[in-house]
């Protein structure tokens, strides 16, 4: 039963602001759940950006990796992505440190992995030869029933308590709900001055996304079917991969506030020269961007006929946050339609599934830690190369540290479930010998 009569009946409206994953997915959910519940909702979804234009105007910044867990989850919802939106399947990953090199082999022994470009692909693209993920997922709701209006909103409103969605071209438009999905980097933040609570915008940090064109030739013949990640001591850099999609591999950096400095130390490793071809001009991209990403989510992702999901409410810490758009959004549609569209409604039923993933991101939080703390020393960085490397070659051996690597590169497992298989007797037993023959030196 709906918190204070607030529901959604026959002829309700919902506007969805933001129409990446987030949005798309929320409408998809919608649409299914009101179907099969009788009721004729009409959705619309305000999205500026065109997804079959690359560079900027379609662009997303986005590294653009699809974990297992969600291939998986979209599997199930019978949402299964074709080859034209996948640029490339990731079999492998590559781990890159100062001590050494070695290659993970996905556990599950198959291409789960997808490589992925949310717009069409960068600027200087001559020929679009795959598909928009995000267009895709929009496509999707469209075919559900969905209207997509290809408008910015200026302003959001408020009449006799419904919330007014109004555009530079439009009169305001009444919707009975109103969901808010554009990410931290959109102009439309500055709409949430005009809410009838006090909404926090999430804590975010700058990152770097860089593209290069090699060619899909050479791009297998130097990258392979492989996402290439750096462990490197390099201060402030927490993450940073180098990912293959087609006939461009995106280079991306995860830290705290991701500068020149930052970047120059990093393009200059040998570990990261080392993965492009000899000779490379790293001066020739095609196109780069420093994005936002969540850091922490908002304290209150909802009111009374609003609610807030994906980056603009809580999302992944630095990972698989477009699975998080897919979680956030399925929670919400199903409060919206099944219980109700109050704040007390949200509260009860959309705020755990917030609240899960934030609590997952504290523990990552930790995972990190633990991870600068492995960049900063080499007798660490030698114990994981070793133990890594003698789980690869050994095909019976349990792979405890390949898995937990895995997972922490991939997003496909709660930090929780990494961080608790870290804590096995086996795992820290192996690795406190490993630790000891990179102290002894043997």
């Amino acid at each position: 039963m709906a918190e204070n009569g607030l529901q959604l009946d026959d002829g309700s409206r919902v506007g969805v602001i933001g129409g990446g994953p987030a949005g798309s997915f929320f409408s998809i959910f919608l649409l299914d759940l009101a179907d099969r519940m009788g009721l004729d909702v009409e959705v619309d979804i305000y999205e500026p950006r065109d997804y079959t234009k690359p560079g900027p105007v379609g662009c997303n910044m986005c590294g653009g990796i699809i974990s297992e867990s969600l291939v998986q989850n979209l599997a199930a919802e019978g949402i299964n992505l074709p080859p034209t939106v996948i640029q490339r399947g990731i079999d492998s990953y590559m781990l890159h440190m100062d001590v050494g090199s070695v290659r993970i082999e996905t556990p599950l022994q198959e291409k789960r992995i997808g490589a992925v470009y949310r717009g069409p692909g960068p600027r200087d693209i001559q020929e679009i030869k795959w598909g928009s993920f995000d267009g895709f997922l929009q496509n999707l709701a469209i075919e559900r029933g969905a209207n997509v209006i290809n408008q910015r909103v200026d302003e959001l409103l408020w009449d006799n308590g419904r919330p007014q969605v109004k555009t530079r071209k439009d009169e305001p438009q009444a919707y009975d709900l109103v969901t808010i999905s554009v990410g931290v980097n959109s102009a439309s933040r500055k709409l949430f001055d005009n809410l009838n609570f006090e909404y926090e915008p999430p804590k975010t940090t700058k990152t770097f996304i860089q593209e290069y064109y090699l060619g899909e030739e050479q791009i297998q013949d130097v990258l392979g079917s492989s996402m290439h990640v750096f462990l490197l001591d390099i201060p402030r850099l927490e993450f940073a991969a180098i990912i293959p999609k087609g006939d461009y591999v995106s280079v991306c950096l995860l830290g705290e506030d991701i500068d020149k400095e930052l970047i120059d130390n990093f393009m200059s490793t040998s570990e990261v020269r080392d993965v492009f071809p000899p000779a490379w001009d790293f001066d020739a991209r095609s196109c780069n961007c420093s994005p936002r990403i969540n850091i922490a989510g908002t304290r209150q992702p909802f009111d009374d006929r609003i609610v807030f999901i994906g980056d603009s409410g809580v999302t992944r810490l630095y990972k698989d946050g477009i699975g998080a758009a897919y979680r956030t959004a399925k929670s919400a549609a199903t409060t919206a339609v099944l219980q109700g569209i109050s704040a007390e409604d949200f509260r009860k039923h959309y705020l755990p599934a917030c609240r899960k993933i934030e609590t997952d991101n504290m523990i990552g939080q930790v995972m990190f830690l633990v991870t600068r703390i492995i960049q900063g020393q080499k007798i660490a960085r030698r114990a994981v190369l070793r133990m890594t490397a003698d789980e690869q070659k050994d095909g019976e051996s349990k792979k405890r540290m390949s898995m937990v690597l895995w997972d922490m590169f991939t997003g496909s497992a709660p930090y929780r479930e990494i961080f608790v298989r870290t804590l096995s007797p086996a795992f820290l037993a192996r690795l406190l010998g490993d630790l000891a023959i990179s102290i002894t030196g043997r």
